[in-house]
């Protein structure tokens, strides 16, 4: 049997105004402010609305999962063989019968309980802590004891403790790949939006279980425990409806029509005999039995159980998990798959593969955000290698490739943890891992001021200082963008030269064509006595370090 889960499309219904009213509005309804809430507020809407937790569901006793394990019809006859053998004191093949029997059960049942464990682990996905804002103080507390009306405050990294309504935000996009199965981290920000937008589009709302990408913000609680969005997922997937998959509809098909055979043909067996044969009731019974476990095919059961037994290993071994065997023939029925949630339906990470800077191609090597790779260089008609620059770039003796991966790790707002874990959003995670890669040694510099990437620029800039005191402005971003702001380009040897534009736009086009997204890098030195604002109006004369794909 499969599993079908219907959802809908929009919002739980508790929460169906907040994101389209005004701040002030929805903070008079959930009767709090700004100020958040007092403790005795907060013990008082926690006896109200319990724990911000999602609830477990009352266990299926072990006998009927047990039960469930033989409610199958090639089980039915199975098991009727058996019995016809135990009669004719076939001890051999009712031992071989039995044991098939329970190895089948077992199988599917540790199966499934292995699913329900994959399942119940939705219940880890809120966030264990949180920082509210209580008695006018901002305090750390379990997440488990938030209650409506709580001013919450997040930050790159964070899970989302709750339902909330975002108050303010800076910079700040929240990874809901969970709920909307959007690979890219939405946009949030404190307005309104219109009433009737879906899920995806409520950029006023924040969801329990999603994943802070960037920007800190500050957000009201409108919704706790099992009235999240979250706990309602959690509420369809312990109601869902069975269906029968095509092969359990064949099988079962099958064993009718086997199951009416045989006992047409064991009445025109005992009808022949009375007739025509002068048997005795013994004789009679025993040859009708022997042709009727004859007819059984004792084997299928087993052998289908042994294939999708073997299907469901091969599936968990890609870490998926199917809930029931004979999923694993519905899945492999599928023949295509339409979807543009590509992000959502691989690993959703980001690699750089390959880096222009001007008159060297670098490769860059190894997968995902672990920076277990290296960055190999390829000469052309530029550059003459010589007898002391080695092939691989990510030692001393690459000025071009240690500028562009410093300016493509400084201007990034992700982190990367020493297993390979992301946070933040998955092409700053890559540009962090190529940096990485390239042993760029970044100790003691510090970022002065920020203009965050916006739709409107196309980029990202930072003014970071350097260890010495100097300070540079580092961009990154749009290509076409950053080349309208440079005027030079930087070399091979670590000099300037004046832009060559065609040569960058020829680039541009072949890394596009490859099926790459392709980014630009360029920095400008900034004098020690000049202030540390930034305005992007003002960032003009770059250099131009070179394109990443």
């Amino acid at each position: 049997m499969a599993e079908v889960v219907v959802a809908k499309t929009g919002p739980t219904d508790h929460e169906s105004s907040f994101w389209s009213q005004p701040v002030e509005q929805v903070l008079g309804e959930l009767e709090s402010d700004r100020g958040g809430l007092s403790a005795t507020q907060a013990v008082q809407r926690l006896r109200l609305h319990g724990p911000n937790e999602l609830p477990t569901a009352a266990p299926e006793p072990l006998w009927k999962r047990i039960a469930r394990q033989f409610d199958n019809i090639l089980i039915y006859i199975l098991l009727i063989s058996g019995g016809l053998k135990a009669i004719l004191g076939d001890w051999v093949d009712v031992v071989v019968i039995v044991a098939v029997t329970i190895i089948n059960a077992a199988i599917g049942f540790i199966q499934e309980g292995k699913a329900e464990g994959a399942l119940s682990a939705i219940r880890t996905m809120l966030a264990p802590t949180a920082t509210a804002l209580r008695d006018g103080q901002w305090v750390n507390l379990a997440a488990s004891d938030l209650v409506p009306g709580d001013v919450v405050r997040v930050r790159s990294g964070d899970l989302i403790p709750g339902d909330l309504r975002i108050l303010s935000a800076t910079n700040l996009s929240i990874d809901e790949s969970a709920l909307t199965g959007e690979s890219v981290a939405a946009a949030k920000q404190s307005g309104p939006v219109a009433a009737t937008a879906g899920l995806g589009d409520l950029a006023s709302m924040a969801y329990s279980g999603t994943l802070v990408a960037t920007g800190p913000g500050t957000a009201v609680v409108t919704a706790t425990g099992d009235r999240t969005e979250i706990g309602r997922i959690q509420h369809l997937v312990h109601e869902v409806s069975q269906v029968e998959t095509p092969l359990t509809r064949q099988l079962n098909q099958l064993g009718k029509v086997l199951a009416i055979m045989i006992l047409a043909m064991a009445l025109v067996m005992i009808i022949v005999a009375e007739i025509f044969h002068d048997f005795t009731s013994a004789e009679l019974l025993s040859a009708t039995i022997g042709f009727a476990v004859a007819a059984v095919p004792e084997g299928l059961a087993a052998l289908v159980t042994v294939t999708l037994a073997l299907g469901v290993q091969q599936m968990a071994k890609r870490r998926a998990i199917s809930r029931r065997l004979p999923a694993v023939e519905t899945l492999g029925s599928v023949t295509t798959i339409c979807s543009d949630k590509t992000g959502t339906l691989t690993k959703n990470e980001m690699t750089v593969r390959t880096v222009r800077t001007y008159g060297r191609d670098y490769d860059v090597t190894g997968v995902g955000y672990a920076p277990q790779g290296q960055v190999n260089w390829t000469a052309s008609e530029f550059d003459d290698p010589g007898p002391d620059l080695p092939v691989v770039a990510n030692v001393p003796g690459h000025a071009d490739l240690v500028a562009l991966a410093t300016v493509v790790s400084l201007c990034n707002d992700a982190t990367i943890s020493s297993d390979g874990k992301l946070v933040g959003e998955p092409t700053e995670g890559a540009l962090q891992s190529f940096a990485l890669k390239s042993q760029v040694d970044l100790s003691g510099w510090s970022r002065v001021a920020l203009i965050p990437f916006e739709s409107v620029n196309k980029f990202m800039v930072t003014l970071d200082q350097s260890p010495g005191g100097d300070k540079f402005v580092h961009v990154k971003g749009e290509p076409d963008r950053i080349l309208r702001h440079c005027a030079t380009q930087l070399n091979a040897d670590g000099t300037a030269s004046v832009l060559d534009r065609e040569y960058w736009l020829d680039q541009i086009d072949q890394l596009s064509l490859g099926g790459l997204r392709v980014l630009a890098a360029a920095r400008q030195p900034r004098a020690h006595d000049m202030g540390n604002e930034l305005v992007a109006r003002e960032i003009t004369d770059l250099e131009l370090c070179g394109l990443i794909g």
